[in-house]
């Protein structure tokens, strides 16, 4: 396409200025292509994002920011309770869930377990003797809100297999044991499909590693390897492994123990999920370094794969004192303590971190998840752990687009079952470039794309909005393309197309460095995308009033 045809008929400028500025304005930058993209964290050098989406979770892609306006993380909405762990296999201590969506259906893995309290007795045992063995189960759904427990017939329970029992303690003989588990889809292009399902489980509670088994029908499993995948680590968490379709490889991420005795995370990756070589302690920018980690549910985003989302579990001792005698529970949180003081007084909640390389992460300092009102399920040990997975759900709102649905536990080791919560975020809704009314903007560093026009994802109020500026590598805005020329967009859309007074048509910037600049006042931007081109909608001439 000619660099005069930008905008088509209808653009406002002369033709000649648009070809003359592009000639001396990238003289000096030939077109990049696609495979010259990379990952740099230099401000100044070209990044390629092609025509993937970009989230705003952290400050890769910007170069300035000035005025009223951040980088701000969302909590999620706390919506209801969708499951409850209260059959006879179940019990109080179901932990590390998994859930994914699976063609038409969503599936989700859980523990079966209960902690039984024994006031009269101390210690470990006191707190680990449970009224049956521990058990994965297998719950579905069509809507990822309303659960059944399918009867598979697998394995006897109380003299019946009218259960949804897909790993019981049998299978330790198989090296891997139903208490700390992680099941995922295997989106491995060569993945045979009798093995697209995949376990990742410890070995047994002494933590002699993490061992696969895999399912082609998610309910029947076998043992991949009778080897373990990784050896080195503490284990005792939910330990996961999935394939990064951007890395071309295997990622797991597993619980390990710093030289501080602070619980933390590493990762290794490799293209052969059974040979991981010696794993290293991720990075957490911005972040305490006291946090205990229990948890990462680390997890591509599947709207843009080359991000890596987690939502790890932070682990806080409180000391016992006024407040804490004061939380709900207490009969309940005393009870625990007979076995260790710190099971009565520790309170655990959800945390989020993102990483574009899968080893350095941004972690945010706040937490993602707060426990909550002060209700006799929620500020517990154990408690608001989010499920290893994020999956799309409908909204409850009329023709409102579709929201992403995380569940967390609650009601952990505080009476007969766990409860299953659910929250939700708009698309995209993690973190967004935030401002006030005073308003203020940011400019991207300089980049290359390929599309025909630029989609964002935003809210705003009804009396301000953003508006876009596509400029030049050396920050020059571009003829037609400046804040003048866009009309203040206003309005919540998870992809409305950017348009200029000329029109939204940006095919002849393909392949060349640009920089975006977004003013942006009482808004919120969530991410943006260049997309494949569709011509500007013929819209009905302006209403005139009577009398014009």
């Amino acid at each position: 396409m000619a660099l005069e045809e930008l905008g088509e008929s209808n653009m406002r400028r002369p033709a000649t200025m648009i070809v003359t500025f592009f000639v001396l304005t990238y003289a000096a930058y030939p077109p990049l292509t696609p495979s010259q993209d990379n990952a740099t964290n230099n401000p100044h050098e070209i990044v390629n994002i092609g025509g993937r989406l970009e989230l705003l979770v952290d400050d890769f892609l910007i170069d300035s920011m000035q005025g009223k306006v951040e980088l701000k993380m969302h909590r999620p909405e706390r919506k209801e309770i969708v499951f409850r762990t209260d059959a006879p296999w179940e019990g109080n201590a179901s932990a590390y869930q998994s859930i994914f969506q699976d063609g038409d259906i969503y599936r989700m893995y859980y523990r079966g377990m209960h902690y039984r309290d024994h006031p009269h007795e101390s210690g470990p045992a006191a707190k680990k003797l449970p009224p049956h063995a521990h058990y994965l189960c297998y719950a579905e759904s069509d809507d990822g809100i309303h659960w059944r427990r399918p009867k598979l017939g697998l394995y006897d329970f109380n003299g019946s297999k009218a259960n949804n029992i897909v790993l019981h303690p049998d299978t330790r003989g198989n090296n891997c044991s139903p208490v700390q588990t992680a099941v995922f889809l295997d989106n491995n292009p060569d993945c045979p499909p009798d093995e697209r399902i995949k376990i990742i489980g410890q070995g047994d509670l002494r933590g002699n590693g993490l061992y696969v088994m895999k399912s082609g029908d998610g309910v029947r499993f076998s043992p991949l390897s009778p080897d373990p995948i990784v050896t080195k680590g503490a284990f005792d968490s939910q330990n996961l492994a999935f394939w990064d379709s951007t890395l071309g490889a295997y990622r797991e991420y597993h619980r390990i123990t710093l030289p501080s005795g602070i619980r933390g995370v590493a990762t290794a990756t490799s293209v052969n999920l059974l040979q991981f070589p010696d794993p290293v302690p991720v990075q957490l920018l911005e972040a305490r370094p006291d946090d205990d980690l229990y948890t990462n549910a680390v997890t591509p985003y599947f709207r843009a794969p080359h991000m890596l989302v987690g939502f790890p579990a932070r682990y806080i001792e409180r000391e016992w004192a006024d407040p804490l005698y004061a939380l709900p529970g207490l009969d309940e949180r005393l009870a625990r303590s007979r076995s260790h003081p710190r099971y009565g007084s520790a309170i655990t909640e959800a945390l989020f971190m993102s990483s574009r390389d899968g080893i350095t992460f941004k972690r945010w300092r706040e937490a993602f998840i707060r426990p909550g009102p002060r209700m006799r399920e929620n500020w517990a040990y154990g408690d608001h752990y989010v499920f290893w997975g994020i999956v799309e759900t409908r909204s409850h709102l009329q023709d409102a687009p579709n929201e992403i649905s995380l569940y967390a536990t609650e009601g952990y080791w505080e009476g007969v079952h766990t409860d299953v919560r659910r929250y939700t975020l708009r698309t995209d809704g993690f973190v967004s470039a935030s401002a006030s009314a005073q308003g203020g903007e940011f400019v991207t560093r300089p980049f290359v794309f390929q599309g025909g026009n630029l989609t964002i994802n935003f809210e705003s109020s009804a009396a301000a909005g953003i508006r876009v500026e596509l400029q030049a590598a050396d920050g020059t805005a571009i003829p037609g393309s400046a804040l003048e020329d866009c009309p203040e967009i206003f309005g919540d859309s998870i992809r409305h197309t950017v348009r200029w007074k000329r029109g939204g048509d940006v095919r002849a910037l393909q392949g060349h460095p640009v920089r975006l600049r977004f003013s942006l006042r009482d808004a919120d931007l969530y991410s943006f995308q260049f997309v494949p081109f569709q011509p500007d909608p013929v819209r009905p001439p302006r209403p005139v009033a009577k009398g014009e």
